[in-house]
């Protein structure tokens, strides 16, 4: 009886896992498909001027491209290396990266439906907020010899292409499309290990772990009778980034595990915290230390968690003095459910576009006689478990299906 138990809860696990896939599919690739356009059409010296600053103007030009390019976390991090290879300065790129995670309109979406109002309003507030404080930080900071020597390692590994043409000229011609999709190729080759790892530990998180657990390590209860306790709002802004690294989730599947924080009970500071954390997760700190080189990669995670703290604790204190702090009651498995919406819909079109953005780069490598794709440099090992968690959440999804007949 335990056994068949273990096997419903794995099979529930497995659901979930590909719940997270399903719902934010279409987003990866429309996320990589910008990062691949914006390589390919923007030219360096047309976009210096606009994003080669940490003004003002530039980190409120770069926050507002985050929003309206549509990306996932790791889609994010693609872009941003690509704008900083066409000269964008750092402290725009972090804005870019913030802006795209925390303030594009499908996970407003998702944390309107699963969260409520006063969750995406406290996202749109927060992420503009966290955009404000990275500034600041980077800018007291600023180690500008590690930043010009990730600079360099960009450069170094960018194609051997021109970097000043003319945009309209390639984006009207087929030879721009098929750069697109060789481009839009590479950047999946790099990171689909990471997103399969991090998507399958989401799930697994998701119904192994008991609510207890998460009320012990924020001490929900004594929170709970001192909400405004300013040590214990503090611990759990402090901890939440590192909750959210531990279970490896992007900016789309980290709000099924938020829902689960906040019917256990945990601090407004510490879901908060913990959906700005989805840029600090190991998989997408690697991401980083492979474009930029490692000391840059933690310096911007540390400008991320310390500005994610901040965020998180003026927001809880904001929000009671209005008498808004939220509440909610989703669960999990509502936003994992498999039905005819606008996600179908959105996924079936991200099929199509994945397969002609496929079609452009075979046409690519034909024209230019380089059949062998660099696969990004991920190792076998990592290769290997990444196919080793695909074919877990695929044997769980059978077992589902076995125990529901």
């Amino acid at each position: 009886m335990q056994f068949v138990d273990f096997l419903n809860t794995y099979g529930e696990a497995a659901k979930t896992s590909a719940g997270f896939f399903w719902k934010s599919g279409w987003a990866f690739v429309l996320g990589y498909f910008v990062s691949a356009m914006i390589q390919a059409f923007v030219p360096k010296g047309r976009l210096t001027p606009y994003l080669g600053s940490a003004d003002t103007k530039s980190v409120g030009l770069a926050t507002l491209f985050g929003t309206i390019s549509s990306s996932c976390s790791f889609a994010a991090l693609a872009t941003a290396r690509a704008l900083v290879m066409k000269g964008a300065h750092f402290v725009a790129a972090v804005a870019f990266m913030f802006a795209s995670t925390n303030l594009v309109i499908e996970l407003g979406i998702l944390i309107f439906i699963f969260l409520g109002w006063q969750f995406l309003a406290a996202e749109i507030v927060g992420g503009l907020l966290l955009i404000l404080i990275s500034r600041s930080l980077m800018l007291w900071t600023h180690p500008k010899s590690w930043l010009q020597q990730a600079r360099d390692k960009v450069n170094e590994e960018a194609d051997d292409e021109e970097q000043d043409f003319d945009w309209r000229e390639r984006m009207f011609s087929a030879d721009g499309w098929r750069l697109v999709g060789k481009k839009f190729v590479s950047e999946w080759a790099m990171v689909w290990h990471e997103i399969a790892i991090g998507f399958t530990v989401a799930g697994f998180v998701a119904v192994f772990v008991p609510a207890s657990f998460w009320k012990a390590i924020f001490f929900a209860d004594q929170a709970a009778q001192s909400p405004l306790y300013f040590p214990m709002v503090l611990e759990n802004a402090l901890l939440a980034p590192f909750v959210a690294a531990a279970t490896f989730i992007g900016s789309m599947g980290n709000i099924p595990l938020a829902t689960v924080l906040n019917s256990s009970g945990v601090l407004f500071a510490g879901i908060m915290g913990f959906i700005y954390s989805d840029l600090m997760v190991p998989p997408l700190v690697e991401i980083n230390a492979r474009y930029y080189g490692a000391k840059t990669a933690l310096y911007i995670a540390g400008i991320m968690y310390v500005s994610i703290v901040c965020t998180a604790i003026v927001l809880h204190y904001a929000f009671a003095l209005l008498g808004m702090t939220p509440e909610s009651s989703h669960a999990v498995k509502e936003v994992t459910q498999f039905k005819i919406d606008y996600t179908f819909w959105m996924n079936i079109a991200a099929v199509l576009l994945v397969g002609w953005l496929s079609w452009l780069n075979h046409a690519w490598h034909t024209r230019n006689e380089e059949m062998a794709m660099d696969m990004g440099g991920s190792g076998k090992i990592k290769r290997t478990i990444a196919w080793t968690a695909l074919a877990i959440i695929a044997i769980g999804i059978i077992v589902h299906l076995v125990l529901a007949l």
